[in-house]
């Protein structure tokens, strides 16, 4: 009996998938579980019942013999006269003519199914492009293996599936299960879905099912990461819907898998020294404007009040500085208490809205916000003031705090009398981190016997905090200490820089004596010199496409070199002979004879982070979550924003 043209055609596609792997001096057979398991230590097997299961996670056989029957797609391979032939064939018309109901035996290991009866079943079904079918689960779970990734990621995946039930979507890295979690904990579909008791199930449908099949027709499998890697990311930044809708999803899928490209590293550049070269013909809008003798608007997102937030007061200084010497040419504009979240979305609309054709958001966890507008605003060019990521459509920019908080750290050290020093430390993130190892190691270069002590408040910007802080360092015996960069709004206080404490009466309290030094953010040079770029066509935005034809990945790091970041100090109160190291020290910097971290450098557990005669990258700096061996005191556990945590855009 001839089989039918669909058997002849999974026949071919089965070939050619098998030629392909061979070509490549691989197996063209299925894998088989049997095989694999052979050197694994199961700890546990589970009944999961009857379940729904995604055919693209049905990987192979269970026996070595039946996967000899398939290509790795799981197309056929035996010949059209053979008995398998006329059975794969049958099962085939059943499918075509009623429907297949019975469910296939499947063990499931590491979020794979194995097949033990109903090869020929998902065969024809995967030939069918049918999405999900049942099957009886056993599921085999490995030991725990804290040195093997894949299980690591497994056992992230069983929380995750315990809370869900979702089995459809993967991660490159274990925390993402977690962070997906958090982010649908509370989903609930729309009222007007059809009645069902698990809601998962229609998330996993509606929401992440629409998603994967619009991302792959705009190819993202193209892209070296996992459908949930992006999935994870793109709700990041534009929320958790209720249901997508396929053509209401396209036009933003399209140009946020131009930001998943980053995942190529190409066109990626970071500019370490403010050299803006003109790329070749003027940013014409806004030029346009400059030659009928307008002003463009630039916009300022600060995160804080000015009043109360050093950091937000040095941006808003830099953006007086800014229209002082730009006055002709620029206007500017800034909204204050922005949030630290992606609703800072609101604030930047409003930027935009008032015709910014700039606009600058000054906070880290401002990015997923910011990252939103610029993809629908593709003509204005989007900055935000983070060291950590790098996009195609927002260009970000942050300087290299690390080189004045190492000066603090050699006047620190050359200073103390009991040779401990402190450090009070505001949140946890990398460039807090590096900023303490900076200082400490600036403390050991010039003072062997130094120890130094590290404490945190938890917070930017709290007064009785840094206070409980400051005794706390105090009262271990560190008589200099180094704290916040700058001063706040008007308001002059001693606890800020490196300063000398003192006890105060009886009651274990001390405060600052003597201002001795304190790095300082001139954040005014950076936005003159890069609206001076952008006037010239040297800083474009994404909408305006360079002449490669493709959008770039631009990230600035500017140093004490630029201007950007410097290191003052008292020289009433600090020795002449000190003020001579500070400067040598300074000036080998910003030539960059200087590298700050060197190797060797072990962290606190002894491990040796940098080898000797190795630099630190910018890669390595910016994602900086470990104490060199001689600090004393711990990182506490992570404050990262979940919502700007983005995988797409880490650091370069």
């Amino acid at each position: 009996m001839a089989v039918s043209d669909a058997y002849m055609r999974a026949k071919r596609m089965g070939l050619k998938e098998y030629s392909n792997y061979v070509s490549q001096g691989r197996n063209g057979y299925l894998p088989y579980l049997d095989g694999i398991l052979k050197n694994i230590d199961i700890a546990s097997e589970v009944d999961l019942g009857i379940i729904d299961i995604p055919l693209k996670k049905v990987k192979g056989t269970y026996t070595y013999m039946r996967s000899l029957s398939f290509a790795r797609n799981y197309m056929p391979l035996m010949a059209e006269d053979s008995e398998f032939a006329q059975k794969w064939d049958a099962v085939y018309r059943a499918q075509i003519d009623e429907g297949l109901r019975d469910p296939v035996k499947v063990y499931e290991y590491l979020n794979w199914f194995y097949v033990v009866e109903g090869n020929k079943r998902i065969s024809v079904l995967k030939f069918l492009d049918v999405v999900k079918y049942s099957a009886n689960v056993i599921r085999m779970i490995p030991k725990y293996d804290e040195n093997n990734k894949d299980i690591r990621l497994y056992y992230a995946f069983l929380k995750f599936y315990k809370n869900t039930g979702i089995n459809e979507i993967w991660f490159s890295e274990e925390k993402s299960f977690g962070e997906l979690w958090k982010l649908i904990k509370n989903y609930e579909p729309p009222a007007s879905a059809y009645k069902t008791d698990d809601r998962f199930k229609y998330f996993a449908s509606a929401v992440y099912g629409i998603f994967r099949k619009v991302y792959l027709e705009l190819g993202g499998q193209r892209l070296p990461i996992t459908t949930g890697d992006a999935f994870l990311d793109f709700i990041k930044v534009n929320g958790v819907p209720e249901q997508y809708d396929d053509e209401d999803l396209k036009p933003l899928l399209r140009r946020f898998i131009v930001e998943l490209e980053y995942y190529k590293r190409s066109e990626i550049e970071v500019q370490t020294e403010p050299d803006l070269k003109v790329e070749g013909g003027l940013f014409s809008r806004i030029s346009t404007i400059i030659r009928h003798g307008d002003r463009i608007k630039v916009g300022f997102a600060l995160a804080k009040d000015i009043k109360t937030s050093s950091w937000s007061y040095a941006h808003e200084l830099g953006r007086m500085h800014l229209e002082k010497v730009m006055g002709d040419n620029v206007s500017t504009v800034s909204i204050d208490n922005v949030p630290e979240s992606i609703e800072a979305y609101a604030g930047l609309k409003e930027l935009v809205k008032q015709g910014c054709q700039v606009v600058f958001s000054t906070s880290p966890l401002m990015i997923n916000a910011t990252l939103k507008i610029a993809m629908e605003y593709p003509n204005i060019v989007f900055l935000n003031c983070s060291g950590t990521y790098s996009f195609k459509h927002v260009h970000t920019y942050f300087g290299r705090i690390h080189e004045p908080r190492f000066l603090s750290g050699i006047v620190a050290g050359s200073l103390t009398k009991t040779n401990k020093v402190g450090y009070a430390a505001t949140r946890h993130v990398a460039e807090v981190v590096s900023g303490i190892n900076a200082f400490a190691i600036g403390a050991k270069m010039v003072n062997p016997r130094v120890e130094v002590f590290v404490e945190w408040t938890g917070e930017w910007d709290n007064d009785e905090k840094s206070r409980d802080v400051v005794n706390l360092l105090a009262g271990k015996g560190a008589d200099i200490i180094c704290h916040h960069n700058t001063l706040a709004y008007r308001k002059f206080s001693k606890m800020y820089g490196v300063f000398t404490v003192i006890p105060e009466g009886s009651n274990n309290a001390f405060v600052p004596d003597k201002y001795l030094a304190v790095p300082v953010w001139n954040w005014g040079i950076f936005y003159e010199k890069i609206t001076r770029s952008i006037l010239s066509g040297a800083t474009r935005p994404y909408g305006d496409i360079q002449s490669s034809g493709k959008g770039i990945f631009r990230s600035y790091w500017w140093g004490m070199d630029s201007d950007i970041i410097d290191f003052f100090y008292s020289k009433r109160s600090i020795p002449s002979h000190t003020q001579k190291l500070v400067e040598v020290m300074k000036d080998a910097i910003k030539s960059g004879k200087l590298h700050i971290f060197s190797g060797p450098l072990y962290d606190q557990k002894g491990r040796l982070r940098l080898p000797a005669g190795k630099d630190a990258s910018r890669r390595e700096i910016l994602s900086m979550d470990w104490l060199v061996d001689f600090v004393h005191g711990s990182i506490p556990e992570s404050e990262n924003n979940l919502f700007t945590d983005l995988s797409t855009g880490k650091t370069t």
